[in-house]
């Protein structure tokens, strides 16, 4: 076999293992390569439709309907087109498509398509969509069981940062304006904004939430904005979500996500109130407040090209920046002892506490996924848990790494011969150690924590040659 032919070989191998359909055909419309992945799509077999026309293989399909045969008529690339059709089965498929002309030497010599199967993900898309409607519905008692209501008065904190941005959000709520809700996930960013629509003018209306990062880019404009029958080939007029939230509002989630086109539309929908579908012409205005939210730092998100510098303008006349779990330390005995009494309920246990060598090891530990860590944390002991206290066994085993019970004292080494000052010294290095680590460097909160002034703090921190992380 010679290099050329090997190397076609393994071409058409690749092709025919790629994890999405491929279908290739000439100028004349005639199928000249198909992969299993297109055949599963299809719900055909690879031999049934190679040397076929795409129109005898694909009735349903027209001259017009067809990317591929599109791309053969006018030469132009399509780039993630979404396609309904029905296979010779009847079953309806939904893809996102990429279509591309062939051209050996400069001429046109055929087209390939690759194909996703979003099948799936736009019946749940469009579940979405018609429960949201059905929440229009004036049924207090239907949007009451789909939807629950969180308010100010249910966010837990004695923390003074979370507590002023509380206030913050009040009075925000009391306003039309955008409202910017930053922080790590777990933070509780849709129980503030829930908080913010339900205290706001608009609380009786819809509230309607979509995470921007859930949606593939091609359908998340059509749910966003609707959609005009034959925009693309099996749409329906549909509403989008700006539709169903009019009058009410519209929480925009991972907004750092969306693609850079979409963000340029909502901006104009933004600034103009009005909402075209996908594929219409007629405008239809909307009054909808928008609450967005986002876990990354904004500004980081557009130094990235993730995040239009107009957008965040746009969003960012009021900002709520949510500090973690472990920024807010003296809220674990708070919110621990809430969780505890939620899963009592919910479980039918009699859980009073948890050990002390566990509290201990919640003061240290980092909290990576902050509130909502710490509840399923709760909510996993309470279900393996046969007494009344939570132990150190009853926790997940990747908290135990490197956890370390020893009380502080029990770490230094008293040394024949020291004084009392010498050893309370190791005591008091060993406390800042540990409280500049737990805090990541953050002077203000470690010397809160250590009760102590943050001049004083920094003096002791540069005298022991402590470095920051």
């Amino acid at each position: 076999m010679t290099h050329g032919a090997m190397s076609e070989k393994m071409m058409h191998e690749v092709l025919r293992c790629i994890d999405e359909g491929i279908h290739v055909v000439g100028l004349d419309g005639i199928t000249l390569f198909y992969n299993p992945v297109a055949a599963r799509l299809d719900g055909m077999d690879v031999e049934e439709v190679i040397g076929m026309h795409v129109l005898d293989t694909f009735p349903s399909l027209t001259r017009k309907t067809s990317t591929l045969l599109k791309v053969i008529d006018t030469g132009q690339p399509i780039y993630n087109q979404q396609q309904t059709y029905h296979n010779r089965y009847g079953k309806r498929i939904v893809t996102i498509n990429t279509t591309l002309p062939l051209r050996v030497n400069g001429h046109l010599v055929g087209a390939v398509e690759v194909s996703k199967d979003i099948t799936r993900i736009k019946e749940l898309s469009e579940t979405v969509i018609e429960l949201q409607t059905q929440i229009r519905e004036p049924s207090r008692r239907r949007a009451s069981k789909i939807r629950q209501r969180y308010r100010f008065e249910q966010i837990l904190t004695q923390d003074e940062r979370m507590m002023r941005e509380i206030s913050r959000a009040k009075k925000a709520a009391a306003t039309d304006s955008p409202v910017l809700v930053v922080g790590e996930t777990g933070t509780g960013k849709e129980l503030m904004v829930q908080s913010i629509h339900h205290a706001s003018p608009r609380g009786k209306h819809p509230l309607i939430a979509q995470n921007c990062a859930a949606i593939p880019s091609a359908l998340l404009e059509g749910i966003l904005f609707g959609t005009a029958k034959g925009a693309f080939t099996g749409a329906e007029d549909r509403p989008g979500l700006f539709e169903l939230a009019d009058g009410g509002t519209i929480f925009l989630d991972e907004i750092h996500v969306m693609p850079l086109d979409l963000q340029a539309k909502l901006l104009r929908v933004l600034e103009e109130g009005v909402v075209r579908r996908v594929g219409d012409t007629r405008v239809r205005p909307v009054d909808v407040r928008i609450l967005a939210a986002t876990n990354e730092d904004p500004l980081e998100s557009i130094k990235e090209g993730r995040l239009r510098k107009d957008l965040y303008y746009r969003v960012h006349v009021v900002r709520i920046t949510l500090p973690p779990l472990r920024e807010r330390r003296e809220d674990l005995p708070l919110l621990t002892d809430h969780f505890i009494r939620k899963y009592n309920d919910r479980l039918g246990t009699d859980v009073i506490g948890v050990a002390p060598e566990v509290e201990r090891l919640f003061a240290r530990y980092d909290w990576p996924g902050n509130v909502r860590e710490l509840e399923h944390t709760i909510e996993g002991a309470m279900n393996v848990l046969e007494g009344k206290v939570i132990g150190l066994e009853h926790l997940p085993p990747h908290m135990l790494e490197g956890a370390d019970d020893t009380p502080l004292v029990d770490d230094v080494q008293w040394e024949s011969g020291q004084s009392l000052r010498e050893v309370l010294a190791q005591v008091e290095e060993r406390l800042i150690r540990r409280a500049v680590a737990d805090c990541r460097g953050n002077m203000v909160q470690a010397a809160k924590r250590l009760g102590i002034p943050r001049q004083t703090l920094q003096y002791k921190v540069k005298k022991l040659g402590i470095e920051r992380p």
